[in-house]
């Protein structure tokens, strides 16, 4: 730390806890606790209850969250493979044509997710291409927003690679496919890993461009709490928050093993 003194590590750790508390843990906290709420007039709720879980964990937030998940592994997978992609393709590229690129991929990180949605919409309402009101618009409509930070993140593992690790394959007969997927690939393999679980974050909580274009037979869970709270349920929207706030940490956490496995192999 850049703070040599110990009182002034301490008061720098101290703010940063509270901070911390105040900004992400009583948020976090008072959703928890309204989760398990059976009724909340005062500063407290009067009584706890898990009536909540029992009665969201049913038909409708059991599909809603099946459709999330679907959702954010397809658009994920995507915007892995069109990313890494592209960050390979524009590994070598130096000058004007590597930045004007670079900023034509970032653009969808740059535009409000509702524009994306009201462009969808735009765009695919009309033949030859029709996909309002199917679940393809809401894939489209995923991969369009993690698509920037998956390609970011590629292309920054790319730049920590030596090139001389592919020279040096290539020197000893090795074909490009072959240094791709033996050199190349497991080099930034922990790269890979951590744009799909940032991109699958991303898609589980994403909710302005989703609520605009979604089918009724294709709703997100953020799209099912967002029409608990419009409706009044607030302890119902809680839950549903808490158990989509589990399931992607869950997730999370077994993409973290495993980037931490590849990080140790390589």
């Amino acid at each position: 730390m850049l703070v040599w003194a110990r009182w002034g590590r301490m008061l720098t750790w101290g703010g940063t806890a509270v901070l911390f508390c105040v900004v992400y843990g009583l948020p976090i906290a008072m959703i928890a606790l309204a989760s398990i709420s059976g009724q909340w007039n005062g500063i407290l709720p009067s009584h706890l209850t898990l009536e909540h879980y029992a009665r969201v964990l049913h038909a409708d937030s059991a599909s809603q969250m099946r459709v999330s998940v679907m959702t954010g592994v397809a658009a994920s997978a995507a915007a892995l493979v069109s990313g890494t992609w592209a960050a390979l393709a524009l590994r070598r590229m130096r000058g004007l044509r590597r930045r004007v690129l670079d900023v034509i991929f970032f653009v969808p990180s740059a535009v409000p997710s509702v524009s994306i949605g009201l462009g969808l919409l735009v765009a695919f309402s009309q033949p030859p291409l029709l996909l309002n009101g199917t679940a393809t618009i809401v894939f489209v409509a995923h991969f369009l927003l993690i698509s920037a930070f998956t390609y970011g993140n590629v292309a920054a593992g790319l730049a920590r690679v030596a090139p001389e690790y592919g020279e040096v394959a290539e020197s000893l007969g090795a074909r490009p496919f072959y240094e791709l997927t033996r050199v190349t690939l497991p080099l930034v393999a922990p790269y890979l890993i951590a744009s799909f679980s940032l991109s699958f974050a991303m898609s589980m909580g994403e909710l302005g461009a989703t609520l605009m274009i979604y089918p009724p037979g294709w709703v997100t869970l953020p799209v099912g709490i967002f029409a608990l709270s419009d409706r009044g349920a607030i302890f119902d929207a809680a839950t549903l928050t808490m158990v989509l706030g589990a399931g992607t940490l869950v997730v999370l956490m077994g993409l973290s093993r495993i980037s931490t496995r590849a990080m140790v192999r390589g």
